[in-house]
């Protein structure tokens, strides 16, 4: 597990509180619930980024080429 800042620790928990409590939307307050729980992590890490704390940069998987 990477070592987080204390902002993006609280982002996170309090993302992933608002997820089990069922208050937790994707893009708007009118957009669907989040139920899963990478997915409130996410949104946490964001939230945090927004606010400017020092957070690894997202990590984009290669495209792996095909071989035939």
């Amino acid at each position: 597990m990477a070592i987080r800042r204390p902002l993006a620790s609280r982002k996170v928990e309090r993302a992933l509180h608002e997820m089990h409590q069922g208050d937790l939307h994707s893009g708007s307050k009118m957009g669907p619930r989040v139920t899963n729980v990478k997915q409130a992590v996410a949104i946490g890490l964001n939230e945090a980024r927004n606010m400017g704390a020092h957070v690894p940069p997202l990590r984009r998987r290669l495209a792996k080429s095909a071989k035939s």
